[in-house]
């Protein structure tokens, strides 16, 4: 089954800079804050910042992009190496291959750490569906996982919103999840005007909550991007959602695949039913190491809504890494 993140000032002045640029120029879009690193044909946004004996690396939520983790990490980037990310087909990223399973895109993340010469074994941090590629990556890369802090990531059984229909994602698997892809194996289709026309007019060309609470750049950067038209075309027969979530359902269901390797999991209180709890919590059999923290001033977004909580959760794991010892209850 196995296969194969300079301080605050630095990362204003990196917006200030892309801001500016735009400013000059006719075309709207900002220059990229890090790394375009080429994977083959196409090129992810890795933006690397910091120093320390660990680095972090942040995975980004469900349509969210590399800047969503502002407010974590400036604070990170103090005290540890820290790196975030735009997936394919996101912000400055270039569409990849198809399809963006879970493991296609640890697959590309891993290969672009390495690519720009960041250092294992990493911490990873994921948001949402962001935990679940963090939990893919430390599946097929053992050896470059360190441990790990799941934000408010939906347990693989859980029931979510999947192309209008609520429903038990995983119960809808039904296909074998794909090799890991390359260019000329299966690049991108590109999306019809029929389809991006479409899919525009669910774009909001306003900051909502709780992306409010970025500063005014970061905002700026956040509105551009969610206004970028799709890519590529993702429809239920290019998804493979469900089996992702199938996957990492069956492998929950061994014990412990993370050994003794230090898990925090991260779940934001407010409004949260208590089935989804109870499903978050079931992360704490992915190690022997493991611990739930209940962050009751958040919702789903953590990282914007209590950032502090989720950094605390990090200097948690990173110092039960670096001196090989159990996680404080």
């Amino acid at each position: 089954m196995h296969w194969k993140t300079i301080q605050s000032a630095f990362w204003s002045a990196a917006l200030i800079s892309a801001i500016a640029a735009n400013a000059q120029s006719p075309a709207p879009e900002p220059a990229p804050l890090g790394k375009m690193v080429d994977l083959g044909g196409y090129r992810i946004h890795l933006y690397c910042t910091g120093k320390g004996k660990q680095t972090i690396v942040l995975s980004p939520g469900g349509g969210d992009f590399s800047f969503v983790w502002y407010l974590v990490l400036q604070q990170i980037q103090t005290f540890a190496r820290v790196c975030s990310y735009d997936r394919a087909g996101y912000a400055w990223s270039d569409p990849g291959p198809q399809p963006l399973t879970f493991r296609q895109e640890a697959y590309e993340l891993e290969l672009a750490l390495k690519l720009s010469g960041e250092k294992g074994p990493y911490i990873l941090v994921g948001h949402s569906l962001g935990g679940l590629v963090a939990e893919t990556f430390a599946e097929g890369y053992p050896d470059e996982t360190a441990g790990m802090v799941l934000v408010d990531a939906p347990g693989p059984d859980d029931t979510l919103g999947y192309f209008g229909k609520v429903v038990r994602v995983r119960t809808l698997a039904h296909r074998t999840i794909p090799p890991i892809q390359i260019m000329k194996t299966s690049p991108p289709v590109p999306i019809s005007d029929a389809e991006r026309e479409q899919a525009m007019k669910y774009k909001s060309h306003r900051i909502s909550p709780p992306y409010d609470r970025l500063p005014a750049e970061t905002q700026k950067l956040q509105l551009w991007a969610q206004m970028l038209p799709p890519k590529v075309a993702v429809t239920e027969n290019n998804d493979y959602t469900p089996e992702d979530f199938q996957l990492l359902y069956e492998i929950q269901q061994f014990g412990h695949p993370l050994g003794g390797k230090p898990l925090i999991t991260m779940i934001g209180m407010q409004g949260a039913g208590e089935e989804k709890i109870e499903e978050k919590k079931a992360f704490q059999t992915l190690s022997t190491n493991s611990k739930v923290v209940e962050v009751q001033d958040s919702g789903h977004a953590i990282h914007l809504q209590d950032p502090d909580a989720v950094v605390s959760a990090i200097r948690d794991v990173m110092n039960a890494v670096l001196h090989h010892a159990l996680l404080k209850r």
